[in-house]
């Protein structure tokens, strides 16, 4: 059985490499390039898998699950230039995978090994990327 929490954040970030010059880092990144940032708000979905515990009927309280993205997550990145406030993407480029990526590290040290943990970001309506662990 599979549970879903959804949470939404709003994050500035900037996609750049700073080995290439402005152009290539224009014709690759595009708009994502300008050195001003861009923000996004992102929607989170967090997917949790096992059992249903016969004393709960829950396969995990989704209100624990809350405050730990709550907590964890969205005060971590919510309003946040990731670029420059968050250290984790202080050597790694937040894309929306490595964010993902990055998201579900974090998640994983907070449940149980029972779990199976999948991460579902939404950068746009028309973009997302999804990270289980594999």
């Amino acid at each position: 059985m599979k549970v879903c929490r959804r949470e939404t954040f709003n994050s500035a970030h900037r996609l750049f490499n700073p080995d290439w010059s402005d152009e290539k880092n224009f014709e690759v990144f595009g708009k994502c390039s300008n050195p001003n940032f861009h923000g996004h708000n992102y929607v989170l979905e967090t997917w949790v898998e096992g059992d249903i515990d016969s004393e709960t009927g829950y396969v995990i309280d989704l209100k624990y699950l809350k405050d730990i993205i709550r907590n964890e997550i969205c005060e971590r990145f919510d309003h946040r230039n990731l670029n420059l406030d968050c250290v984790e993407f202080h050597s790694l480029k937040p894309s929306a995978e490595n964010i993902a990526l990055v998201i579900w590290n974090i998640l994983r040290t907070h449940l149980d090994n029972r779990y199976k943990l999948s991460v579902r970001l939404w950068e746009t309506e028309n973009n997302s990327v999804e990270y289980s662990g594999h």
